[in-house]
Parts: structure tokens; sequence; C-alpha cells
């Protein structure tokens, strides 16, 4: 990868990274592939070889020297020499693969329209089924239902209005927010908003930064004629119980942000539900481990996925 020109026109990836090595070369080929400028990948503090390997790809590398959280490191990349002129930042996780024409799709989207911010692909998980990126705002109805529910009926009615489960993801829309595992976005938008909110250090940060786009008047949109590919949770599953309590934690934070009038008096009830949901949550996902860990003792010689479920 060479160092693009910047202007109005270019694209600099910035990819935020944590022991994600297995995964950052076919990463980094498929955004060169896709024909960005220049990439930045920041790293929250691996104790693997992406350092060496990121270098050897012709990217920037960034170390933070310890692990900042997606957004702070996100705009750490972003704010850098490497990024500063780019017209367009693609955020992204190292974790996936970006098909063809999909950067392309997605920069001929903002420029059609100059009122839209930010725009994101359609996102599908390595079994080729659809990961809902797309997705609504939640009310504090739909909120609470989906973070009960959703564990057991993730069909019920709240899920499905949150993550747009009925609408054709087929088809190109304007929609509340998209997720921050890849999408591009407007530099003018982004520094207008300043970025991620550095306060959440995973999870809901992107719901927010569209949040604040829709705010300021930006338009956030979903175009799925740009496809990616993505594994989700490399990094997350090596520490799944302590990014279990961040994304509750965030949870609440936009809640807080969010919620006005009459409605803040629903707080404390949001407050106690989220903290049921995470005692739930940690449970079952506890339980369902254990089959894994049982077969890891038992077939050592094994290889098994470096998630927290197989």
């Amino acid at each position: 990868m060479n160092p693009g020109p910047g202007g109005l026109g270019s694209v600099a990836a910035v990819v935020v990274s944590y022991n994600a090595e297995s995964h950052l070369a076919a990463c980094l080929n498929s955004l060169a592939d896709g024909g960005v400028d220049d990439v930045v990948v920041v790293d929250n503090g691996s104790a693997d070889a992406s350092g060496a390997l990121v270098r050897g790809a012709g990217a920037h590398w960034i170390e933070t020297g310890s692990n900042l959280g997606y957004g702070r490191a996100a705009n750490l990349g972003a704010g850098s020499d490497a990024a500063a002129l780019a017209g367009y930042l693609l955020i992204c996780n190292p974790d996936l693969v970006v098909g063809a024409g999909a950067i392309e799709s997605l920069r001929k989207v903002l420029d059609a329209d100059p009122s839209l911010g930010a725009v994101g692909p359609r996102i599908t998980n390595p079994d080729g089924s659809l990961y809902p990126s797309a997705r609504s705002f939640p009310d504090l109805l739909d909120a609470m239902g989906h973070g009960l529910l959703g564990l057991v009926a993730p069909r019920n009615r709240f899920s499905r209005r949150y993550r747009l489960l009925d609408w054709d993801h087929e088809d190109a829309a304007n929609v509340d927010w998209v997720s921050g595992a890849c999408f591009l976005i407007r530099r003018e938008a982004w520094d207008d908003v300043g970025g991620f909110d550095p306060a959440y250090f995973m999870y809901m940060e992107d719901v927010d930064l569209c949040w604040r786009l829709r705010r300021a008047g930006w338009g956030v949109r979903y175009e799925p004629a740009a496809r990616v590919l993505h594994v989700q949770g490399v990094s997350a599953d090596m520490h799944p119980y302590r990014m279990l309590a961040a994304h509750h934690v965030s949870m609440w934070r936009f809640a807080l942000r969010t919620t006005t009038g009459v409605r803040r008096a629903a707080l404390p009830i949001v407050a106690f539900g989220l903290i049921g949901r995470f005692a739930t949550v940690a449970a079952h996902r506890r339980f369902q481990a254990r089959p894994v860990m049982v077969r890891r003792a038992r077939y050592p010689e094994r290889r098994y996925g470096q998630g927290f479920f197989e």
C-alpha cells in the first residue's frame, strides 16, 4: 500500500485491532484491493505479531500501549497524519474482508448526496447469513423488550423493530444507525460531531455517533451493494465477561444521554433491567462455554475456535 495523495475524494481506512494477527492479512489485502488510499492500523496493546505483519503490508501502524477501547483508538487513527487529508474515513474491525467494489459503492453514495454523513455496507457472517448491521434507535420499550427477550426469543416484536428484521436488507435506505464494524463517513461529518465519544469503551459508540450525526443534520444510509464478510468477536471473545460488562455500561450511558422528558422517570427501571440482563447473559455464556472447555481438556491436540463459543 502506498500513501495516497489525500483530498476530498480519497479514502483512509482506520482499523482498530487487538490480537487479531490471524485475520489482519486478509483484511489488509481486501482494503488494498478495494482501492483505499491509506490504511492506519491502531493497535490496542496486542501481544501477537500484528505489528510486523502490518508494517510488512505497507500500512501505517500506531501502538497505543494499552487497550484504549474501540472509539478512542479509532479517533486516534482518524486524527493521525496518514488519515488527516482524506475526504472519507472507512472505520472497520480487523476481522473482516471487504468485498470487491464495496468501498467504491459506499463512496458513490456519499458523493451523490452531500446531506449524508455516513453509509454502512451489507455485512454477512461466515456462514453466509445476514448480520443486521442497519438498525433503528430503540425507544425505552423496544430496548427493554429486546434486552430481556432477545436471548430466548430472538424474533420477538421488540427485537424485530430494533434490528429491522422485517425489512428487506437487499434494499438501500436511510436508517437511524449502522454498525461500527465497517462504515464510511465523510471527514466533514466526522469532524462536525468530534468522532466517537471516548466515554464508550466498547459497544454503542456506533449508535451514539449516528445519533449525534442525525442531531447535527447529517443522514445515515445503508447500502447493500457494498458487501463485507465479518467473522465477529475475534478480539472481544478473549475477555468475554469484561466485554459483556462494557456492553451493559454503554447501554446505560446511551439511555442516560438520549432519554428526555417524563421518560427519564423510567431510568431506574432500565438500570435494574440492565443488571438483571447482565447476570442472565453471563450465566448463559458460562453454561454454553462449559462443553467447549470440557472438550478442550479431553482433546487438547484438537484445534478450537478463538471465540468464547465455537
